[in-house]
């Protein structure tokens, strides 16, 4: 088959902005425009501060809002009849070879759908969210999904 007379696909290139400013011990203010201020700080393991967001949950959070978010892309896309979706997650921080970093992530979803949908189907869906979720693709942390689905 010959593709050379089919037009190329040209993908959009995307750029993201944000702003940290230090604000006094091992924490800052992080910005990006139109979007409210986030405190930050280092977690109280590292000598920060507690009951504040750090970079370590943030991290984990993205990967978990990443695959939720593809999930309802292509829940929609595919037509999947989607009640509920909730999750919660857990990063595992080892120190390394000298530095510390994250080797796993474990992603919990409890996804409830129609009952008219067959439970395979909604795994058919999680494996190509698995497959094309951006954050997870874009760092080295094995990613483990444990789906609950709830056919309702």
């Amino acid at each position: 088959m010959d593709t050379s007379d089919q037009p190329k696909v040209r993908y959009k290139t995307f750029t993201y902005k944000t702003r940290m400013s230090w604000v006094g011990g091992r924490a800052g203010t992080l910005r990006s425009e139109g979007k409210p201020d986030l405190h930050l700080a280092s977690p109280p393991e590292f000598k920060g501060e507690g009951g504040v967001w750090t970079p370590e949950e943030l991290f984990v959070a993205s990967v978990e809002s990443c695959h939720m978010m593809t999930f309802l892309a292509f829940a929609h896309k595919q037509q999947v009849p989607l009640v509920s979706y909730e999750s919660h997650a857990n990063g595992v921080l080892e120190f390394i070879d000298g530095d510390y970093r994250f080797t796993r992530i474990v992603l919990f979803p409890s996804i409830v759908v129609a009952k008219s949908v067959k439970e395979e189907y909604v795994y058919a869906v999680l494996r190509d969210v698995h497959a094309h979720c951006l954050v997870a693709n874009s760092i080295s942390s094995i990613i483990e999904v444990n789906p609950t689905i709830i056919l309702q």
